[in-house]
């Protein structure tokens, strides 16, 4: 675990994601991550496990596999770091500690019923932990999943519900008060993609015809929702892009990055997205007009934003 200063000390800008594997954060949050952390944000990862049923791509490191040595975890967790490395975060943690909470698998895989795994977790337990974060830390925004995870995983389901029950514990100076002073999230915000940006991407995609066995389809990206509902876009710069696919490719056994499209372990192609799709779900929105798009999770975040720490966000944006 990384040491932190005070929080008198740390950066005014302070944000928390809560994911439920390592590739989870760069696949849905690469250039919001590097965007934030190289104009001086606190930017903290908490991934709930260590992903450790994921299917293996690379034939060379199949002996990876659950059924076979079962060492994928560990060496995921070395692909997340890369990760990290890549886009310039330097605040990462598992709830809990390093496999404290396993890999349930697919949802109705017998995986769900083991007793280690995040899916059995008892739910006020595992977002302790997630409280002792928030309270050390104190993030004004906090991004996860959508209450099916995106897509119906247990783990991103699991991580939905702890991320959601951790901030409300960690605003109750009755829970756990041996775990910090209380702190209330300003701002919580779901991971989303607009479906006309997903279909665009696809046409992109098969215009550019490249060498996956297959395409995916919408249906296939988590969390697509209707233009009109998505309230936050966040775009980064071209090396913000750059630093996500780099991400990306660090997890190799997870991902096959291919120019701006990827494919999973199915071998079906869909679309890096450049610019992150976010749904505000708590918290007032900062859009300069009514009804209109956020670009920045911060807006409208009560703290006032220093001026050293404006000075640097305007460098690094040059």
């Amino acid at each position: 675990m990384t040491a932190h200063p005070p929080p008198a000390a740390q950066p005014a800008r302070r944000l928390l994601l809560v994911h439920a594997h390592p590739d989870d954060e760069s696949i849905n949050n690469g250039v919001t991550m590097a965007k934030y952390a190289a104009e001086g944000a606190l930017v903290t990862l908490v991934t709930c496990t260590r992903g450790e049923e994921g299917e293996v791509i690379p034939p060379e490191l199949a002996h990876l596999a659950p059924d076979r040595d079962d060492s994928l975890g560990p060496y995921r967790v070395d692909e997340l770091a890369a990760a990290m490395d890549a886009l310039g975060v330097t605040d990462h943690r598992f709830l809990g500690g390093p496999g404290r909470y396993r890999d349930s698998g697919m949802m109705g895989a017998p995986q769900n019923e083991r007793p280690d795994c995040f899916w059995q977790a008892p739910l006020d337990e595992a977002a302790a932990h997630l409280v002792a974060v928030i309270r050390e830390v104190g993030p004004q925004v906090l991004v996860t999943y959508d209450p099916n995870g995106g897509y119906g995983h247990p783990d991103h389901i699991q991580a939905h519900r702890v991320a959601m029950r951790g901030a409300e514990l960690a605003a109750r100076a009755d829970f756990r008060p041996d775990l910090g002073g209380a702190h209330a999230i300003e701002k919580i915000y779901w991971n989303c993609n607009p479906r006309s940006v997903v279909e665009e991407g696809f046409a992109r995609l098969r215009a550019a015809g490249r060498a996956f066995p297959g395409i995916a389809t919408v249906d296939d990206v988590p969390g697509v929702l209707p233009d009109a509902e998505v309230t936050a876009s966040v775009t980064g710069s071209a090396a913000h892009r750059a630093a996500k696919t780099a991400a990306m490719r660090a997890h190799y056994t997870q991902i096959a990055v291919d120019g701006p499209f990827f494919a999973l372990s199915n071998d079906l192609g869909q679309p890096l997205f450049g610019t992150e799709h976010y749904q505000l779900v708590h918290g007032t929105p900062g859009a300069p007009a009514a009804g209109g798009r956020e670009d920045d999770l911060f807006a409208g975040v009560g703290e006032t934003v220093g001026t050293e720490e404006r000075a640097r966000i305007e460098e690094a944006a040059e």
